[in-house]
């Protein structure tokens, strides 16, 4: 299970207009919403991707404004693992657990994914919170990150798993962000 002192959110490639294209595009984003506020109240260290923002965008504004002065990891590879500085950052969190959100689900996910499991990392992918431009790819993605390893899970789950307890004052800031 996941557990919140254990636990850093990945945001894989939310850019552009390729981020309004994807299925189930008004779901995806709230659950990308959910993660990010949840992440920012459980103090969850968080890792911004960007594959090739000169071509493909910068991160969404939506998100952007609640990542606040976050800095995006620049890429040009789709495994973000073949990037000495994500590797570094990853390692620097302290964290053995990643819980990952993002698009697209079978090209940047499934690859980091694939390289994440590769290091001694366990590695949640939000079901709810991945995807591609079709239904197919995402699918098939998430099949193969589950053959690879990765734990599926949904949004609600990952965070109710973190959360543990429906008490006290985080608990009632936190039942804001998943109703």
């Amino acid at each position: 299970m996941l557990a919140m002192d254990k636990t850093a959110l990945l945001i894989v490639d939310i850019q552009g207009t390729l981020a309004r294209t994807v299925y189930q595009s008004n779901l995806i984003y709230d659950n990308w919403r959910k993660l990010i506020k949840a992440a920012r109240l459980f103090r969850l260290p968080i890792i911004l991707l960007e594959q090739y923002p000169q071509g493909l965008g910068k991160t969404i504004p939506e998100l952007r404004e609640l990542l606040g002065d976050q800095s995006p990891i620049e890429k040009i590879t789709f495994n973000a693992c073949l990037n000495e500085e994500f590797l570094k950052k990853v390692k620097e969190t302290g964290r053995q657990q990643l819980l990952v959100a993002g698009i697209e689900a079978h090209v940047c996910v499934y690859q980091t994914v694939s390289g994440l499991l590769r290091e001694p990392y366990q590695v949640y992918v939000a079901s709810d919170a991945v995807s591609s431009r079709t239904s197919w790819n995402r699918m098939a993605a998430l099949e193969r990150m589950r053959e690879l390893g990765a734990v599926i899970t949904t949004t609600e789950m990952a965070l109710f798993e973190m959360m543990r307890v429906a008490e006290g004052e985080l608990f009632k800031q936190f039942i804001e962000i998943v109703k």
